[in-house]
Formats: C-alpha cells, structure tokens, sequence
C-alpha cells in the first residue's frame, strides 16, 4: 500500500492515472484546497493541522511508503483544524513555513521518518515526466540566448539555500525577475512585454539544498504560454530535476510559436 499525499496542480491526477493503470494500492491524502480528490473511495480529505489523522490512516492501510505531489500552500493557523498530535506538531510547522511552502512538506516528511514512514521520489512511477538533457523543440537557443541562460543559471546559484524561488527571467544579459512566493505565473505576468518579443528566456531549477523527492520545479502548457506573453523566447530545466506536463503538447505548441524548451 502507498500512501499519497496530494496537494493542488495537476501533477497529481498523472501519477495516480499511472498506479491505477499498474492496480497498485493505495490511499490519498488530500490536502488540496479543493478537495479535488474527494470523488475517490479510497481518498480521505484532512487538515494540515490532522497529525493524528494522518498517521493513524497511513499505519492502519500498513503504509509504510508515502509519495508527496501537488502544491501545498501556507495554511492560515489560526483557522486551521486540529487534533491533538497536530497541536503538538504544529511550531515545528509554523516556524518551517517561515521560511516557504516546500519547507512545510519537509518538515512533514521529518514527522513521518519519526514514525517509520518513508518518503519516496515523486517521479517514482512517473519518470517519463522528468526530461533529460537534450533540446525539444525545433528553435534552438542562440548565441545571445545563451548568454540569457548563463545569466540565470548564475543568478540562481547565487540565492541562499533558504530562498523560495525557482525560476529566474533574463532578456539581454539583465535579470528581468527573480520568482517569488506568487510563484512562476505571478512572476510571468510581471514580465509581460509590449516592445519585447521572443527575446529572453524563463530557467527553472531546484532551489539549493532541495529534497528532490518533492516539489520539483514543475512546467506545462500554461507555462509556455505565460513565457509567450510575457514575450519570451524559451525556457530551460534541469537534467531529470523537472516535472514536465503535457510533454507533445507543449513540444507541438513551443514549435508552432518559434519557442525553445532546453533541459541542461
């Protein structure tokens, strides 16, 4: 039996397709804000602030493995429910979210260690979400695109370990955005450009010291998009540290749009 612990974006739904398609058992925690898995019998919806529920449901179905996926935001505590090995639980979390949504879920994987329960890789059965080193589209970067995407790489390097962004905007050799707690699209939508077009280049790599067993910087359709309107001309991941959706989608999309979509 695998436990998975699901939040929002649609990450979720492919892995849970590919171990219904493998008739793997399994349980769902949903912490999604949502509720969107509540139409699966096997799905139980629970409070962040629910220690005590989510230990006693993943040792009772003998749990021993458990799978995070799907964004799971910043609760407001003040409103969260609770019960008792949640409150007792609840400073660690508090003083993890200070610091971003990812620590929130490291924080909870170090609970689950405390009571034999192991965390595996998101991408466990769903590899071929990850892409390798290699350019997809037919656009490849050129020279001065290059000199954009070693700006970034650069700029990203350089945050500390305990920064939240993921993502950096270039266009000229300038860093045009650094990602924040909104996230990519939020970011995207700053950039959005009326004398740029298809100059600059979105690049999306872990953060520092990441566990990369969860919350891999993750891209889709939407994202291509986003970079499109934002007038940007590509976007760079990281060799298998990357979940990408929709990978003939939006290789057919970047194509028709004259994008680039390069893994390093």
């Amino acid at each position: 039996m695998i436990g998975l612990i699901f939040g929002d974006t649609s990450f979720p739904i492919e892995i849970l397709k590919k171990i219904k398609k493998k008739r793997l058992n399994y349980l769902i925690i949903d912490l999604s804000k949502s509720k969107k898995f509540k139409k699966d019998r096997k799905s139980y919806s629970v409070s962040i602030g629910q220690f005590g529920k989510i230990i006693s449901l993943l040792k009772g179905n003998k749990c021993k493995k458990v799978l995070f996926a799907g964004k799971v935001s910043k609760p407001k505590f003040s409103n969260l429910k609770m019960d008792l090995k949640g409150i007792y639980y609840m400073p660690r979390i508090i003083k993890s979210s200070k610091i971003g949504d990812a620590a929130i879920l490291k924080e909870i994987i170090n609970i689950l260690k405390e009571q034999s329960i192991k965390t595996i890789s998101s991408l466990s059965f769903n590899p071929e979400l990850s892409l390798k080193k290699g350019n997809y589209s037919k656009t490849k970067p050129n020279k001065e695109d290059k000199k954009d995407i070693i700006k970034a790489i650069r700029t990203l390097n350089k945050l500390g370990k305990y920064n939240y962004s993921q993502g950096t905007v270039v266009r000229n050799k300038k860093v045009v955005a650094i990602e924040g707690k909104g996230g990519t699209e939020k970011m995207l939508k700053k950039c959005n450009s009326k004398k740029f077009r298809n100059n600059g280049v979105l690049v999306k790599f872990p953060k520092k010291k990441q566990d990369l067993r969860i919350d891999l910087p993750t891209v889709g359709l939407k994202t291509l998009k986003h970079c499109r309107m934002a007038g940007l001309k590509g976007i760079v991941l990281k060799n298998k540290q990357n979940v990408f959706l929709d990978k003939n989608k939006c290789i057919n999309w970047a194509n028709k749009n004259k994008m680039f979509i390069t893994v390093k």
